[in-house]
């Protein structure tokens, strides 16, 4: 963990530890973004171009700095979401994970979301894979220290049902974080997919929190319905999907069983909501406040005007 990350940030602080993600192909303007710093968030996620963009480096500062002369017209602290199929250990991968700190430190990012070990299967070339890119990751752990960015490995989740990767194992990404030692690379738990994850495989999410909080730097929370046994549904959802990204309290993730081991860490907390499942932002920061325990949101000068 990168402790430069984290200052200002105490356990139970919600109030500067509650960030929103803006969905991505949408750019944020600066009354989106004031709407959201008023609503009591202290934190923003914001995604990238993509990885051909990120490479080219002249596009890829001209976004970022444009990205942050948005951010200037409010208070709210940066990360920044690297593209989904992103993955270091590979010629153009590496390449582009270049540019992806350079956008970050362009941007005044703090933490980078990466999707790590992006694959799946057992046999002996995905083995080399993943050995590729966790030396690739301790190279550009090191560079992301030294420009005070912290790469936040993310756990992921089956979006349909159907065969699984090495990437929906939490306890897999806390290894990998592990593995490349790096104060430039922490662990992005995704409870929302741990929940999925941990549904599918029969166990429990209070266990998974348990093993990883201690290399966790960030926290993505959403709500779904787990595996779905039973042909569990909700009304306006998909009947199928899995990775659903509801508000929190809308699926069945256990939040008063995470609640307490959430408010005693210290990473922000970033709610990630599919756009069409999203209430109001006031009212957002109310739920995610009242499921954390943390009661109603402090009021900011633009909510008390």
């Amino acid at each position: 963990m990168n402790d430069q990350n984290m200052l200002q940030m105490q356990p139970g602080a919600i109030d500067e530890r509650l960030g929103l993600d803006v969905h991505r192909n949408h750019w944020p303007t600066a009354p989106a973004l004031k709407a959201v710093e008023a609503a009591g968030f202290a934190w923003v996620q914001l995604h990238t171009p993509p990885a051909a963009v990120l490479a080219d480096r002249e596009q890829c500062r001209r976004h970022a700095r444009a990205l942050r002369a948005t951010l200037d017209t409010s208070g709210l602290r940066l990360l920044v979401h690297g593209p989904d199929e992103l993955s270091a250990g590979t010629l153009a991968g590496d390449r582009a994970v270049r540019g992806l700190l350079d956008y970050a430190c362009e941007a005044g990012a703090e933490l980078v979301v990466y999707h790590g070990r992006n694959y799946g299967g057992v046999h002996e070339r995905v083995a080399e894979r993943a050995r590729a890119e966790e030396r690739s990751l301790r190279q550009h752990g090191a560079r992301a220290a030294a420009l005070g960015i912290t790469i936040a490995v993310e756990n992921l989740a089956p979006v349909w049902p159907g065969p699984a990767r090495l990437s929906h194992d939490p306890i897999g990404i806390r290894d990998l974080v592990r593995a490349v030692d790096s104060p430039g690379v922490g662990m992005l738990l995704d409870l929302g997919h741990a929940h999925l994850t941990a549904a599918l495989g029969g166990l429990g999410i209070e266990a998974v929190l348990r093993a990883v909080a201690g290399d966790v730097v960030l926290f993505h929370l959403h709500d779904n319905l787990g595996a779905r046994r039973h042909q569990l549904g909700a009304l306006g959802v998909d009947p199928l999907r899995l990775d659903l990204h509801l508000a929190p309290g809308s699926g069945t993730l256990p939040w008063e069983r995470v609640a307490g081991a959430l408010r005693a860490h210290r990473a922000p907390l970033m709610l990630e909501i599919e756009p069409s499942h999203r209430p109001g932002l006031v009212a957002l920061a109310t739920i995610a406040r009242q499921l954390l325990g943390a009661g109603a949101p402090a009021p900011t000068a633009a909510t008390a005007a």
